[in-house]
């Protein structure tokens, strides 16, 4: 947790656009998904894994 990401939102799937921000709290419980982890963001917004930022 804390690390910073790229989610795509339920509602953006279709368009892809990537939400940035910081993980709060991971919400998937398996170790892995095939869609992506699904996790909460500080700001409150939920969405899939796409991108670990690297700094």
């Amino acid at each position: 947790m804390g690390s910073e990401v790229e989610i795509v939102q339920k509602h953006h799937q279709r368009t892809g656009e990537l939400t940035d921000g910081i993980v709060k709290r991971i919400l998937t419980k398996s170790p892995s998904h095939p869609h992506g982890i699904k996790v909460l963001l500080e700001t409150g917004e939920v969405g899939r894994v796409k991108n670990i930022s690297e700094d």
